[in-house]
């Protein structure tokens, strides 16, 4: 692939210093903003993650923030999931949606006062729907993108790096909950989270200039842990079925058919914007969803969508959209978007790529 050239359009992070002395090779772009795709190999990091610790730069999960008087009411009309129960010290995962039912973004929302939300997106230009919304309702609520930028410590060493760093009460924090606490003086929270399977924390850093002396004192800290930068490893995350918005689900994609059904309160989420058309998606159900796959060959780089097709090859049934070997389970692992005719586990499909044609296996769930 070209090399993309960089801009002001696409914005460096508060730990960009630190990505570049730890020896990254790639980028994507997120939220117009530099996101770390690999350091030593996508293998190297991914076994990496899975046995010591690592600090990803998440600083390109933009922050907006909602505060004011009708702040409750502006997140529950962005998102099917029922927020009425939320409690500051909370995170809640919310797949949000236009009046189509239309996946816009799948969040994590954190409820810092009943006032108060940070909505930490996935990427896509949330910022604007959020304000649209608040100004053409005209509701008495503040929409902006404070400076706050995540930075995540995964791997199964992640609770002893962190609770060197922010003391040992840090471990006590329950999965989705997060705490506050403090760095040198500056108050962060904590929220013991992350876009992996492996455990740990997300921080979300409040003041770029706090960036660099928190990332050297997680290196610093985390040595004899055999600590290093990290980023999320599309490996992983396809063993885990952790989905990638944009990639494996788009605003053509209600979150039913996302497999995000569990996540939708639609009966009792009153005022999302897209709450009847999800009606409906629900007493019906979809007649697509998401699946894991096993592919059998040697895949090229799963850079478009590739057609499924049934067996026969006579019909396209869906569509792959994450594809990687793993190591571990000695096989191809893929994320795709298959009709229902096709879903049930064991069924058997070709998968079209720009390289050929790859015989696959609907899989019963993923990986990990």
């Amino acid at each position: 692939m070209a090399t993309i050239a960089g801009s002001r359009r696409i914005r460096r992070t508060p730990f960009s210093d630190g990505v570049e002395a730890a020896g990254v090779k790639g980028y994507t772009v997120y939220n117009h903003m530099l996101l770390p795709t690999v350091f030593r190999s996508v293998v190297e990091d991914y076994h990496h993650l899975k046995s010591a610790v690592q600090v990803w730069d998440e600083a390109c999960e933009r922050q907006v923030e909602i505060r004011g008087p009708d702040a409750a009411r502006l997140m529950q009309m962005l998102t099917p999931r029922d927020l009425r129960g939320m409690l500051p010290g909370m995170c809640y995962y919310v797949p949000m949606v236009d009046e189509t039912g239309g996946m816009l973004n799948d969040p994590v929302a954190v409820m810092i006062a009943e006032d108060r939300f940070w909505v930490s997106i996935a990427d896509s230009d949330l910022l604007f729907w959020i304000k649209g919304l608040a100004h053409g309702l005209r509701l008495d609520v503040l929409v902006d993108e404070p400076d706050v930028s995540p930075l995540a410590i995964q791997g199964p060493k992640a609770d002893e790096l962190a609770a060197r760093v922010f003391g040992d009460k840090v471990k006590d924090l329950k999965f989705f909950r997060y705490g506050h606490f403090d760095f040198m003086g500056q108050g962060m929270i904590v929220a013991r989270s992350g876009y992996s399977k492996q455990g740990g924390f997300e921080v979300y850093v409040e003041g770029a200039k706090n960036g660099m002396p928190f990332w050297n004192a997680l290196m610093e800290a985390g040595k004899d842990l055999d600590v290093h930068a990290g980023c999320p490893n599309l490996i992983e995350r396809i063993e885990g079925g952790l989905l990638s918005y944009g990639n494996d689900m788009t605003r053509d994609n209600t979150p039913h058919e996302a497999g995000l059904g569990r996540f939708c309160s639609t009966q009792t989420a009153i005022g999302c914007v897209g709450r009847d058309a999800l009606l409906r998606v629900s007493k019906e159900g979809p007649v697509k969803q998401i699946r894991g796959l096993r592919i059998e060959g040697t895949l090229p780089p799963c850079d478009r969508a590739w057609p499924i097709m049934d067996a026969e090859g006579q019909h396209q049934i869906g569509a792959v959209t994450s594809a990687a070997w793993s190591p571990d389970f000695e096989t191809n692992v893929a994320i795709g978007m298959v009709r229902m005719t096709h879903w049930e586990p064991k069924t058997d499909v070709d998968v079209v790529t720009q390289t050929g044609v790859f015989p696959a296996v609907v899989q019963e769930t993923f990986w990990i």
